[in-house]
């Protein structure tokens, strides 16, 4: 289970670490930083699979998502009493940070601008440093595998050199794959490739979900829901058949998913009370369509290590949030969930579920930063980012 998540240096989060628990909920008003930690989670998945310097262009770019804020914000400024302003020159280097302690090994990644060369892609940022750790805090002695530029260095009896010639926009949890030789390596990669993200699934007429998709088991739904029909039928046949058909007639009562063979491809149909016929995908409406989604990346017979969930009350009738609550709570059991919110049904419907299991995150903004509302410096994980 993922312990400690670290961000520094990212759009508002300019230095921010966060305890993680079984469910993780992070709440907080529009424009506080909350689908930047999802964004910044979903940064060191892609260094797993070799794709952060193409995500972050993405993302507008390495200028653009780095913290526009001074080096340093003083209590001066915070209050207002002198200007939001520079010191001169700056103290350390220009850099992304991304950071994670799971229970038994600890990853970061130190990410910068590029050295000046003869080339068109002057703005790719590079990787400086990562460095993988035993414990909850990186410390020297408890370093495993470091990199430094091209230079990756894992540790034996004593510091044995892996690879010199790393390029600065690859990660090496993407290149080094050797697991009797890097086996915490390869246990991190591992871990974070395992994480699955679900954001903005299309609830448009023309949306992938309500067509017909290819007749196979689909333990995973894809990250469009293209593949709904699939995925729900997977789990009807599953031991979470009756689970899914709970929450289908909690969120719709005396509502059934039902999926229809149509040659070899699968239909997804919804009985609705009341009604002489099931519905089609097509003649879904988006709240009923999206809960269905939501539903099938919740009750994965094959759960992730950790599936984190950006706004998933979005066009969602409030009645359907309760059991939206239970679906996280029941997913809850099976994996770690990270749920970035606005609804304040859907906090208390986890927090009369879950009670002390739940940890709640509300995020505010303080001169630009993004913060935890009621933690100071002292009240979240100790977190060492070291030094280039």
């Amino acid at each position: 289970m993922i312990q400690t998540v670290a961000v520094r240096g990212f759009r508002s989060l300019h230095d921010l670490v966060l305890p993680m628990g079984r469910v993780t909920l992070v709440t907080g008003a529009n424009g506080v930083g909350k689908s930047s930690l999802y964004k910044a989670l979903g940064l060191i998945g892609d260094a797993a699979n070799g794709a952060l310097v193409s995500s972050l262009a993405r993302q507008g770019g390495f200028g653009s998502v780095l913290w526009a804020g001074p080096e340093n914000i003083s209590a001066a400024m915070r209050s207002g009493e002198m200007p939001v302003q520079g010191k001169g020159k700056r103290v350390n280097p220009i850099s992304l940070g991304l950071g994670f302690v799971a229970d038994d090994l600890g990853y970061l990644a130190d990410i910068g601008l590029p050295i000046p060369r003869d080339t068109m892609f002057v703005h790719d940022p590079e990787i400086k440093r990562e460095v993988i750790f035993a414990g909850p805090v990186m410390r020297p002695a408890s370093t495993l595998v470091r990199r430094k530029n091209s230079r990756v260095e894992a540790r034996q009896d004593r510091w044995e050199l892996v690879l010199e010639d790393l390029p600065n926009q690859m990660s090496m949890l993407s290149e080094l794959a050797e697991p009797t030789m890097y086996p915490e390596l390869v246990a991190v990669r591992q871990e974070v490739r395992n994480w699955r993200f679900y954001d903005s699934f299309r609830t448009d007429p023309a949306s992938p979900a309500r067509g017909l998709h290819v007749n196979t088991w689909t333990p995973v739904l894809a990250a469009d829901g293209s593949d709904l029909a699939a995925a729900l039928q997977t789990i009807l046949e599953s031991a979470f058949g009756e689970v899914l058909d709970s929450a289908v007639a909690e969120a719709f009562p005396r509502g059934q998913v039902v999926v229809s063979d149509v040659g070899t491809r699968l239909e997804l149909r919804f009985r609705q009370h009341g009604l002489l016929r099931p519905l089609k995908g097509e003649e879904l409406s988006d709240g009923t369509l999206r809960f269905l989604l939501l539903a099938a990346a919740l009750l994965s017979p094959r759960p992730p290590r950790l599936l984190v969930l950006n706004e998933p009350e979005t066009s969602l009738h409030p009645q359907m949030i309760p059991a939206l609550a239970r679906l996280v709570a029941e997913a809850s059991k099976r994996t770690q969930v990270v749920v970035v919110s606005h609804s304040t049904a859907l906090v208390e419907g986890l927090r009369s579920l879950l009670g002390e299991e739940l940890e709640h995150h509300e995020l505010i903004k303080d001169t630009g930063e993004t913060l935890v509302a009621g933690r100071g410096v002292l009240d979240r994980p100790v977190w060492d980012w070291g030094s280039r």
